[in-house]
């Protein structure tokens, strides 16, 4: 059991690496790592504490069991039976989740397998870089179960695969296998082995300086909520900070003297 910002992670695992790469594991193999409002709070404590911990500079977001996750714990939502501002508010609380994810300026990669649906694929896009193995699939059931997305599959998911297609999910229960989700953009890679892809990426990520992996991976997503003249303006403010850095200067000296990798494809 593990404890952030005094808070113990019994629904989640942790482990450090000693390279900065953080595996921040769904452990409730049992339940198809559903969801509860106890993992979407310690989702938050852990997010929320990213920025503010240099030791980490990246982030696997991985799962137990045979499944990444399977959205909602409906038996929770059952036996709960909120009035409608409760469940307002636990939805919120996943967008509070979800958005110190996206915004954290931490790559975080998740690493697919099983079932990535409802909420599941609310938490997996999310994240900056989805990898699938081949077990994977993804799907929005909850029009077949009488409800509505409240993680944010209306934003992240309508924008990676398009809004006919998140309509044709909900309204049909279609399904994508891991090929497909690829194919349609709700994921990036497709592997045998996602956790393995997935430390792969991460060390690429860690190489690349902190304030640079910042303005990946927050300046982006900021930017496509902004109008584009702002966005114009924005962009340039950050660039004007991240392209004058002392990190930058050391590669750009190693550039001008042939010293640096040159861009190509193996």
């Amino acid at each position: 059991m593990y404890n952030i910002n005094n808070q113990k992670l019994e629904n989640l695992a942790l482990e450090i690496r000693d390279d900065g790469i953080a595996i921040l594991t769904l452990n409730r193999p049992k339940k198809r790592n559903a969801l509860d409002a106890q993992t979407i709070e310690e989702l938050i404590s852990f997010f929320s504490s990213l920025p503010r911990n240099p030791d980490v500079r990246a982030v696997i977001l991985r799962a137990e069991g045979d499944h990444f996750c399977a959205g909602l714990d409906l038996v929770e939502h059952h036996n709960e039976d909120r009035r409608p501002e409760e469940f307002m508010h636990i939805c919120l609380r996943w967008h509070e989740a979800f958005n110190k994810m996206e915004y954290s300026g931490v790559p975080i990669i998740a690493a697919l397998k099983g079932a990535v649906v409802g909420g599941g694929l609310e938490l997996a896009t999310s994240a900056h870089i989805r990898v699938a193995d081949h077990s994977t699939y993804f799907a929005l059931p909850e029009g077949q179960r009488g409800l509505f997305t409240g993680g944010g599959a209306t934003i992240r998911v309508a924008d990676l695969v398009g809004k006919a297609r998140m309509i044709d999910m909900m309204l049909t229960g279609r399904i994508y296998k891991s090929e497909e989700g690829e194919r349609v953009g709700l994921c990036q890679y497709v592997v045998e082995d996602s956790d393995a892809k997935a430390i792969e990426l991460a060390q690429a990520a860690i190489k690349i300086p902190a304030l640079s992996n910042f303005a990946i991976c927050s300046g982006i997503s900021h930017f496509q909520n902004m109008s584009a003249l702002d966005a114009a303006y924005a962009e340039a403010v950050l660039a004007g900070v991240v392209n004058t850095q002392p990190a930058a200067r050391e590669r750009l000296e190693a550039f001008a003297n042939k010293t640096a990798a040159r861009v190509k494809p193996k």
